[in-house]
Parts: structure tokens; sequence; C-alpha cells
């Protein structure tokens, strides 16, 4: 082991409990509003200030009991906006709390509407449009990417199609031989090259603990054992921070880790799962690890807690530590909303990243094949807009093996891609929502919207993008109900004049779900399936595309719960 670095006598050594964090005082929400829809009730309200969320919750009877609307795979309830769309439920009543904070006075919600909703857009910006998904994407652990070539395809493929610049995963410490020599990097080499060689930078997960540091080596998670304890040696866990961040600023370059890497200490602590030790233990480990790694250059960039559900973010911020961005994960529901938070500990502007984000938290989960993940991951995604700077999808490709390999081609997998690198109807929302133009336009959503979500935007030569969708957080719909499909009347205006061609493409049950081509009487295609699974999995076009005239585009289409259009207006 290498010799102990002057730099660690300089950590604090935090002990006692988690640092307490202040109750804040939150007023219940004004304004609540229940406005009754054809399958559904959609609850609006006015915001609080400081608030990061909202917790709606329901009850046969005025009086009470009230539940928390919630799925039973969903690990954060609470949502960020004051909207939210009720399905499938009993005319109930309702109230609505900031997460904190007593409920609002309830409010009755009958459902009944016409089934219509009116979508207008103008040719004002709203903004320069904000892509979320860019910044980062979540892979299983990268030395896999050395054994299956198809996961290196299916990341080079999120580079090129969806444009992400980051890839995060778990476990990159233990490719690290540790001897009495010291380091062996090679390995940690292979792995990052064949990234850089893809285009995208790393974002560097300290985890999990080498078992010549570990504590007690026999706690692990997954099927690769990755070991979750804490250190014996806490100076030996700070000297490994240390001499890895400066290798790898040896071999790519200090300035190109300044500007495009950053280190996250350890993944979801707040779960025994995933840490065996205390949560000071793990306060200790961020503390020490940011040193180590700042110890290289202050200008390296740290950050965690990488909590599950939103956990620890603010005992992380009053902490004091150096946090160059936060990050947390959340399952099944849009991410909240920190910023007033770490307002509040004197963090206000730091970067907010959602480092996992997904339908389900669940492995083997089908939610995530079919069409219903298509419109989940756009609600989340306009949703971040503009408020956070990093929605992390989690993950790209089902070469996925933390439970095992994958047992058959369609098998609720995390990926965007199969195994095969088929594209899910997730991957052609991204893929549409990566076609719009930097200008996003102002959109309205008016009369029985239900879950229609519109996002709009112009490119440069004039083609203007309408991302529309029809999606529910409740999964017990994730088949569909005839009663939340839509019709969607849409008014485009402020297009220059002359002609425009109109092209509608769609991704529902029957469109751009590679799933559907599937007959599923086995595993696993044979060679001629896997060929006609390759034609089959295109972007399909709902209609031909047609050509108008005029400043003014007017047209009108079914769009069904769930399921995209993106309709393109070419001049």
């Amino acid at each position: 082991m290498k010799a102990r670095r002057d730099w660690q006598a300089r950590i604090h050594r935090p002990s006692g409990e988690v640092t307490a964090v202040p109750a804040v005082d939150l007023p219940p929400p004004g304004g609540l509003r229940a406005t009754p829809g054809r399958g559904c009730v959609t609850l609006t309200w006015e915001p609080v200030p400081g608030a990061t969320g909202y917790l709606v919750e329901r009850s046969p009877f005025r009086e009470g009991p009230y539940a928390v609307t919630s799925q039973p795979d969903v690990d954060v309830a609470a949502v960020p906006s004051c909207r939210y769309v009720d399905t499938g439920q009993d005319p109930c009543w309702y109230r609505v709390s900031a997460v904190g904070g007593p409920a609002g006075s309830p409010v009755h919600g009958p459902s009944g509407g016409s089934g219509v909703a009116k979508v207008e857009i103008s040719g004002e910006v709203a903004r320069e449009l904000p892509r979320p998904w860019r910044f980062m994407i979540g892979s299983e652990h990268l030395s896999y990417l050395l054994e299956e070539k198809e996961l290196a395809q299916a990341l080079a493929l999120a580079h090129t199609e969806l444009g992400v610049a980051t890839v995060r995963a778990h476990a990159i410490l233990g490719e690290v031989g540790i001897g009495e020599d010291g380091y062996d990097f090679s390995r940690v080499d292979q792995v990052y090259d064949t990234i850089m060689e893809i285009g995208l930078r790393p974002i560097v997960e300290l985890s999990f603990m080498p078992e010549a540091l570990a504590s007690d080596p026999a706690k692990t998670v997954f099927g690769y054992e990755a070991i979750i304890s804490p250190p014996k040696d806490w100076d030996a866990w700070g000297d490994l921070v240390r001499a890895f961040t400066q290798h790898c600023a040896d071999r790519y370059g200090l300035q190109e880790l300044i500007d495009h890497w950053a280190f996250e200490v350890w993944n979801e602590p707040n779960l025994e799962v995933f840490w065996s030790g205390t949560p000071d233990d793990y306060f200790r480990l961020y503390e020490i690890s940011a040193a180590a790694v700042k110890d290289v250059h202050p200008s390296l960039r740290v950050g965690g807690p990488s909590s599950a559900a939103n956990g620890w973010v603010e005992e992380l911020a009053a902490r004091g530590l150096p946090v160059d961005f936060v990050s947390t994960h959340t399952y099944g529901n849009a991410p909240l909303d920190w910023r007033p938070a770490l307002e509040r500990h004197g963090l206000a502007g730091t970067p907010i990243w959602w480092t996992e984000w997904g339908p389900t938290p669940t492995h083997f989960h089908g939610i995530g094949d079919g069409p219903f993940g298509a419109s989940f991951l756009l609600h989340g995604m306009k949703s971040a807009a503009g408020r956070l700077e990093a929605l992390a999808h989690w993950v790209a490709s089902d070469h996925f093996e933390e439970l095992g390999r994958p047992p058959r081609i369609f098998h609720g997998g995390f990926g965007l891609l199969t195994v095969g690198n088929l594209r899910k109807p997730r991957w052609w929302a991204l893929e549409l929502a990566n076609r719009l133009g930097d200008e996003e336009l102002v959109a309205r959503v008016e009369g029985d919207a239900g879950g229609v979500e519109v996002w709009a935007a112009r490119r440069d030569d004039g083609t203007v993008g309408v991302l529309a969708w029809n999606g529910t957080l409740n999964q017990a719909k994730a088949d569909g109900d005839p009663d939340l499909s839509r019709t969607v009347t849409l008014t485009v205006t402020g297009l220059g004049e002359g002609d425009h061609t109109v092209s509608h493409h769609r991704i529902d049950e029957r469109h751009s779900n590679i799933r559907a081509h599937w007959h599923g009487k086995a595993d696993w295609p044979t060679d001629e399936e896997w060929e006609a699974l390759r034609r089959a999995n295109v972007l399909e076009e709902l209609t031909p595309p047609v050509t108008t005239s005029g400043s003014t585009v007017r047209l009108a289409f079914d769009l069904p719960m769930p399921g995209v259009s993106y309709l393109e207006i070419t001049p």
C-alpha cells in the first residue's frame, strides 16, 4: 500500500448522529381545484414558496381518512408541480399538502368530460429548449462492455442518436488491483479508453469497496458481489481515491477531468442493501473522498449523496462539505424540485443531477418494454427541463446483470435498448425529443386534456416540431384505457407564409412498439426472427405527409393512452 498523504491530516472526522435538518414551516397550498375529465380528475393548486413537491391525498369521505395517491412501484409519491391527474378512481374527495407541511381544505372531484384536448401553439419563443436527457445516461458496470460488445454499441448509439455526453455506472473501483507494490489501474484504463473512444465521458461513481480495503468483505450486493461495507482503514480509502483521481488526470489530462468529468460518492447509501455502515459513516466517506479528489485539483467536481428516493439531500447540504453538484434518484414519478431546499442551505445555483431515473425501480417489470414507458419519459423530461441539469435514464441497454443476465428478449429490463439493440418505445420517445429545435415555443393545452402534454420547438430553418403525449402515473393503466384516450385539436400559428409539409410519427401499442412484433413463444429469436425484428424496428408514421398552405396549420387526431405523436411542420 502507498504511503499516507499529508492531505489526509486536514480532514475533519465527524462523529455522532447525522446533522438534524430544521423543519420548514410551510403553509397548505391554496386554490385547490378539481376539474372533471373523461376517466380522470385533474387537480390544480397554487404554488407554496419553499416547497420541493406536493402530496395528493384522496378519500371517499370529506372527513377522511385520507391516503396518499401512490403506486406500489413508485418510490416517491410526491409530485413537483401544481397539477396532478388522477385516473381510474371513483368520485372522491382530495386534499393537497406541500412536502413537510399540512394539508389544505378538501375538494370533491367527480369525473366526466368531452375527451377533447385543445392544443394551441404560437410562434412566441418561451426559452431555449432545455434537454436534461443529454447530459448523462446510466449503464451496467462498465467492465461489462469489455466482454459484451453490444453494450459498447448501445452506449455509442446513445451518444450519436440521443446526444448523450456522459455515462454513470457502478463499481469502477472493483477494477483496481491493490497489492503491496501499489495500485494497478490497467483494467480501469481499458474501460475508460473504450468510453472515451465512443465519445462519452465518465461520471465516476466512487464505488464499491475493494476487497483489500473492506471492513466486512462478506457484505455484498448484486450477482457480481460488489462489497458494500465501509473501509477498515479510512486513510487507505482516501489514498485510493486520490491515487485513482491522479491516475485519471495523468492519463486523460487534468483539464479534461475539470471540464468534463465528475466524481460521485457511492450509490444509494441510505439503503442498507448498498451501504452496511451507519449514516455518519457515509458522511465520513464523503468528506474523505471529496478531500482526496480536490487534493488533485480544487476545481474537480465532487457531489452526492447519490441517494435513493430523495434521501439525505438536505443532510448533506447542512454539513458544510464541498458539494459541486447534488445527486439523488427517483423511479416512477417526475423528480422533485430541490432548488428551494438548497437555497435554504446556502447552495443556491448548485447543479442538481438525477443520476438514476426511470419508470420503475423493479427488475423484470414489464411496463418499461411498451409505450407506457415512452409517455412516462417525456412527462419526466419536460417536468425537469429548466430546473435540473441532468435527468439520467437508468439504463441504456438490457445488457445488465445485477440479478443475473437477461433471461429472454422482452423481460421488462431497464434498458432503452433490448439485447440485440432493438429500440424500445422509450428510446423512440427520447429520439423524438432530440429532434426538437432550440427555440421552445409557447404551447397551451386546454379542454379535457387529461394526461395530454405538449412540447413544441422551432429550428433555425423554420421547421416546427410538436411532441404530444398522453400518459398517466397510474401503472394499473399501463396497458391503456379507452376512457383516457383523447381527440387532440391542434392549431399552430406564426408559421411562415407559403406551403408546409406536415409529417406525423406515432408511438403506441400498434406503432413503433417492437414488443408487438414478437410472438413470445420462445425466450430468444432465431436468426431469421432477429432479422425480421430488425426490419420492424422503425419509427412509424401514422399517416403519409401532407402539404398545407398559409401561416396557420389546423388538424385533429386521436391520441390513445399511452401514446406519443410527433408532428413536424417543414417549410
